[in-house]
């Protein structure tokens, strides 16, 4: 199972900075020991639905520690029998793009 998730303070520093907040959630994620890339808008999480549930859970709870009300965003790809698929689906996508140059 692949999911994407976001993560936001919703009570958040004067700058309006959520950076400290969500820094300690992708630590979380890390410190998981699962595949996983993050970018600007979501970290993407692999592995068995308990295990992935349990670290996005987690996650949310280091944020809740600085914020009183937590706003999660969360999409799954739910594919029993596939694993690898973080990198597998973008090398597909990219060798399409590649044969029909």
């Amino acid at each position: 199972m692949l999911v994407a998730f976001s993560i936001s303070p919703v009570a958040q520093d004067p700058s309006g900075s959520v950076t400290e907040a969500v820094a300690a959630a992708v630590r979380v994620v890390r410190e998981s020991g699962l595949p996983h890339e993050t970018n600007a808008m979501f970290t993407t999480i692999e592995g068995e639905w308990d295990e992935v549930m349990a670290v996005v859970k987690r996650a949310v709870d280091v944020v809740a520690e600085v914020s009183p009300r937590v706003g999660l965003v969360l999409k799954a790809d739910i594919r029993p029998g596939y694993d690898g698929q973080l990198t597998a689906k973008v090398e597909r996508i990219e060798e399409v793009l590649r044969d029909g140059e």
